[in-house]
């Protein structure tokens, strides 16, 4: 079983009392009491990481995880300005923390809490990318970077007005975070937070819903009555043209222009050199290409097979 599913149920005992985790108690009662939490020092830290890793044993990670309780909060509190529920925020960052004692290693050197920190944050952060928006809002490293750091670059170049970015100050702020300027722009846009369409707006007095002004992007009924009428005098004038043509002519036109080409060609090509007339202009399939004596024997047997009506080879397009 992880550790997630062992701590799931096991209280806390703080001067002879029971202390649930921060899902059932917040505030200053929640954080007076992890600070009544002894600090281990470094070689207590390595003795209990070696019981967990390598016995499992389940006192050794409580005492672990309830010692390190205060960073988790700590870090909870710089997610504040996002407007979650702070109790949410610390039980996300716990969860980063017992996440971080199933991976710790003792052997790699360096303290728990410096390898913790990392499991805690990116806890933190996937709990508020998920709940900040009905929309998902950040699916890309550059996405999730500017989420939590497009605010403080605008401060630092003293951008505080609403609405678009001057395109200097997305320059700036691009080439500080390495991100392009339309990930900028979108995120700039995306984090002013949810709009209803149904939201009531005035125009000329009239109250009126924010839906009533989205573009349709289809084509209008009038432009596709226009574009079926187009059509049918195409239609019909194709047609007339095609009715004065005699029964050779229309033959070539419909094989150039009406049927497949990789089809027609071949056989419009064959037709005239079979009946004795005039052979249409060569199209780029049909030329003569350079090669070996093989390769044109092989295109001539080709040409024979498809074609049994062509008497001599010397007729074949392909030769």
């Amino acid at each position: 079983m992880s550790i997630e599913g062992q701590f799931r149920r096991l209280p806390v005992r703080v001067a002879g009392r029971e202390l649930a985790f921060a899902g059932q108690r917040t505030g200053r009662g929640y954080l007076s009491d992890i600070r009544r939490f002894e600090m281990l020092e470094r070689d207590q830290e390595f003795a209990l990481a070696k019981r967990w890793r390598e016995h499992g044993d389940r006192d050794a990670a409580n005492q672990l995880v309830t010692s390190h309780l205060r960073l988790a909060a700590k870090v909870a509190t710089g997610y504040r300005g996002y407007g979650l529920p702070v109790s949410e925020i610390i039980s996300e960052g716990n969860v980063g923390l017992m996440q971080a004692l199933n991976r710790f290693d003792p052997e790699k050197g360096f303290r728990f809490a410096t390898y913790a920190i990392w499991w805690i944050r990116a806890s933190i952060q996937d709990y508020v990318l998920r709940s900040w928006s009905l929309v998902k809002i950040g699916t890309t490293a550059n996405q999730k970077k500017l989420f939590f750091k497009l605010r403080s670059a605008q401060r630092k170049i003293s951008a505080f007005e609403r609405g678009d970015l001057h395109p200097d100050q997305v320059s700036s702020i691009a080439k500080s975070l390495n991100v392009t300027e339309q990930d900028v722009v979108d995120m700039n846009r995306r984090l002013r937070g949810d709009a209803s369409l149904n939201a009531p707006i005035q125009d000329d007095g009239e109250a009126d819903e924010w839906q009533s002004y989205l573009v349709d992007q289809s084509p209008s009924p009038e432009a596709i009555v226009a574009d079926q009428d187009e059509r049918d005098c195409q239609h019909k004038a194709l047609a007339g043209a095609i009715d004065v043509l005699n029964d050779r002519e229309r033959r070539i036109f419909e094989a150039r222009h009406l049927a497949d080409w990789k089809s027609s060609h071949w056989n419009l090509t064959c037709r005239g050199n079979a009946s004795g007339k005039s052979t249409p202009a060569p199209s780029r399939r049909c030329e003569k290409r350079p090669g070996s004596w093989s390769q044109k024997r092989k295109r001539q047997r080709r040409c024979r097979r498809s074609h049994p009506g062509i008497a001599q080879a010397e007729s074949c397009p392909l030769k």
